[in-house]
């Protein structure tokens, strides 16, 4: 039995689950993945596995057809996101496929505060200057009593509203079918409304056809002046060109960005020269303690879909 690993964060720690694969005699394809593999080179590589675990690869109808052809049986979606995971077409092909839901709540929480706070206080701007040799002063934003709009208040969502609320934040909450939660002092409302009050937009929720460029010209057009804006979701939930503009007319100050329309971030890309960005690489989820809990259930699930005993 053959499995193929194209997530990047396993990867990073794939010597740390071999033993589980080589006690069943199972051989692991572990191609070099800086974030995803094309369609192309997955259809090159699916067919020859029994099963696959996928990462933020474009896991679409051909690649599936093409591991069907081949000997693929069973895949798991590692990680929470499966925007890139064409489920339909598993279903039709009788591939059996699930993910690994509410792993990274606290994890991807942590950066969303982190960048929160840096954007307040400029912290990666003075770095930058103090390593040119220089040594400013900016004048911060207090985060007591300032209002941040959370889009998506899911497992991600709900823990980063604990950390808002304990920089003693007010938070406005977004979300179509969430339930306010008694233990956190939040407002729900419906997008976009109250959006006008915010000193922050933080984005955690996953994409689809009703998330994609939520954040446009027209409701940048209704924010507060100096607005910053934090996204730990995915990067099409933002028109890019649109905050761009928004970026260069100061409607916006600025933007930390985990995550991008295309990854890895263009060479040519605007944002990279606008002062007042903070960027990641897709890698807020990315801790040891995460990666291995995750990787275990990922592995889990596939044994038991590809019938392999414990």
């Amino acid at each position: 039995m053959k499995i193929l690993v194209t997530c990047p964060p396993m990867l990073g720690m794939i010597d740390r689950f071999r033993p589980l694969f080589d006690q069943h005699d199972i051989e692991l394809t572990t191609p070099q993945v800086i974030q995803t593999l094309s369609v192309e080179e997955l259809i090159q590589l699916v067919p020859h596995h029994d099963g696959w675990i996928i990462g933020d690869d474009p896991a679409t109808r051909e690649v599936f057809s093409a591991g069907k052809n081949g000997l693929l049986k069973a895949a798991v979606k590692w990680g929470i996101g499966v925007d890139n995971v064409d489920f339909s077409a598993c279903k039709e092909l009788e591939i059996p496929i699930t993910n690994t839901p509410n792993m990274f709540g606290n994890e991807v929480a942590d950066i969303a505060m982190s960048y929160v706070t840096a954007l307040a206080r400029e912290t990666f701007e003075i770095d930058r200057e103090v390593r040119k040799g220089n040594w400013p002063k900016p004048r911060g934003m207090s985060l007591s009593g300032k209002t941040a709009a959370l889009i998506g208040f899911g497992d991600i969502g709900k823990a980063t509203a604990k950390r808002l609320l304990a920089a003693e934040m007010n938070v406005i909450a977004y979300d179509p079918i969430a339930q306010p939660t008694p233990e956190l002092s939040v407002t729900m409302a419906t997008w976009p409304d109250h959006i006008q009050e915010s000193d922050f937009i933080v984005i955690t929720c996953s994409l689809t056809d009703t998330s994609k460029h939520m954040i446009n010209a027209n409701v940048l057009n209704s924010v507060k002046p100096n607005i910053r804006i934090v996204n730990v979701g995915r990067g099409p939930i933002i028109c890019e060109p649109d905050l761009i503009d928004a970026l260069q007319t100061g409607k916006v100050y600025s933007a930390a960005l985990d995550v991008f329309e295309v990854e890895p971030l263009p060479m040519n890309s605007p944002l990279r020269e606008h002062p007042h960005c903070l960027f990641g690489s897709h890698n807020s989820s990315n801790t040891a303690d995460a990666v291995e809990r995750t990787s275990h259930i990922a592995i889990q699930k596939l044994f038991d879909s590809l019938g392999v005993p414990a």
